[in-house]
């Protein structure tokens, strides 16, 4: 009796999928998600730090289909996936806390570097473009970084104003002016010598 049950909820199931596939015309275009925040346009840059939060957002356009859920990573310039989380399939934005994350994951850290998103539903990253069907989003480019710690004034080092010889540059101004002095001189020294020269005679 169960089991003919689950047969039967299989077969439905199977049966309203099919039905919601071929309610959508073949002519359709796939579906699209774009970013709405941050720009998709540019990098945007955002601070490791605690209190700092990152709003993806993104809208839909063309999907028929609506998708069971969405996967939503960070791939880092360093090939390294970092997942972020599964979202509902209705979802239009996530909020993250690249902080939080990092105190979670300690085995492996967000590396200060440029990272582009993906999502995706729950066919894959690598889905076959279908009409109606969403299309993964792998477009939007972003950088994380870990702000320098303060240093008081006391304890600041300058490391290019010390006045020592391997930091010092000679201004060409400089240079020009002795190079001035040396040829007047020698020039000098030669008609001097001459003089000498010539009251010998």
């Amino acid at each position: 009796m169960s089991s003919a049950t689950s047969a039967s909820g299989s077969a439905s199931s199977g049966s309203s999928s099919a039905s919601k596939t071929s309610s959508i015309p073949q002519s359709a275009p796939a579906g699209l998600l774009s970013m709405t925040q941050p720009p998709q346009a540019s990098t945007s840059f955002f601070k490791i730090a605690s209190g700092e939060v990152v709003t993806f957002a993104w809208s839909f356009s063309g999907v028929l289909a609506t998708p069971t859920s969405l996967t939503v990573n960070a791939v880092g310039a360093n090939s390294f996936t970092y997942s972020l989380t599964s979202l509902p399939g209705t979802a239009s934005s996530y909020i993250w806390t690249p902080y939080d994350y990092q105190q979670s994951h300690l085995a492996t850290p967000l590396a200060q570097t440029t990272y582009s998103l993906q999502i995706f539903d729950e066919r894959g990253l690598g889905a076959t473009t279908r009409p109606g069907y969403l299309s993964p989003n792998t477009a939007l480019t972003f950088a994380l970084y870990t702000p320098q710690p303060y240093t008081p004034l006391a304890s600041w080092d300058c490391t290019v104003c010390s006045g020592s010889n391997t930091s010092y540059t000679a201004h060409p101004a400089s240079i020009a002016l002795i190079a001035t002095f040396l040829v007047m001189f020698l020039s000098g020294f030669g008609l001097l010598r001459n003089a000498v020269a010539y009251t010998r005679r």
